[in-house]
């Protein structure tokens, strides 16, 4: 019965089908041990969601609070838009030799690999805002999936320590710098995707929640 109320996706491509069909399940009192968490990164060509492009999405899958390392995913996309300010930033040029592919076919790739994990990534609203904004112009919904943002998840570490600077926003080279994390690939999106997951299960280790909807309490 709760199926009539569910809006009708029979127009949108097949591979979003699949992956918005993997989202029926209630995870109320799901373990993080038993969760697949997708840690994520873009690269863009700035910081306009409107106007700029994504330049490549990098991920990497944590699981039973282990890091994956040999389930990691990366993709450059093809783009038109192209703003010298970002090469200094992100070491990406417009003709540099990756592989590129179409925005709809990264959204396609992107979608199998994440599933219904649960996304987490480092000041993550711009990255799913990112996304969604290529979804909506690929004619595509939201993305569904629950989002953890590792900025969020270490303030309520420092507050646990007495630290208390609940307005803070840390950027990723300050936890990287408080638990020793190597910067090496710095900048670019799988590697700054492998330095948020390494931060994430660290920071996983300092709250000592059982219960996935306890990382989600404010």
């Amino acid at each position: 019965m709760l199926d009539w109320f569910k809006k009708d996706e029979s127009h949108l491509p097949e591979f979003w089908q699949k992956y918005s069909a993997k989202f029926d399940n209630n995870r109320k009192d799901q373990l993080i041990a038993e969760t697949t968490f997708v840690v994520l990164d873009t690269e863009t060509t700035g910081f306009d969601q409107d106007k700029d492009r994504i330049l490549s999405i990098g991920c990497v899958k944590v699981s039973n609070n282990k890091l994956l390392v040999s389930d990691s995913f990366e993709i450059y996309l093809k783009q038109e838009k192209f703003n010298p300010d970002t090469v200094e930033i992100h070491g990406l040029i417009k003709h540099e030799r990756f592989e590129t592919i179409t925005e709809e076919k990264a959204l396609q790739l992107f979608l199998k690999y994440i599933g219904n994990s649960v996304l987490v990534a480092h000041h993550a609203g711009f990255d799913i805002n990112m996304i969604n904004a290529a979804m909506k112009r690929n004619q595509l919904p939201k993305l569904k999936n629950q989002v953890l943002d590792t900025g969020v998840l270490y303030r309520k570490t420092r507050i646990i320590s007495n630290f208390i600077d609940q307005h803070k926003n840390y950027t990723l080279d300050e936890i990287a710098l408080a638990y020793n994390i190597d910067l090496k690939d710095r900048h670019t999106a799988i590697g700054d995707a492998f330095i948020t997951a390494i931060a994430f299960l660290k920071i996983l280790g300092r709250l000592k929640r059982k219960k996935l909807k306890e990382l989600f309490k404010k």
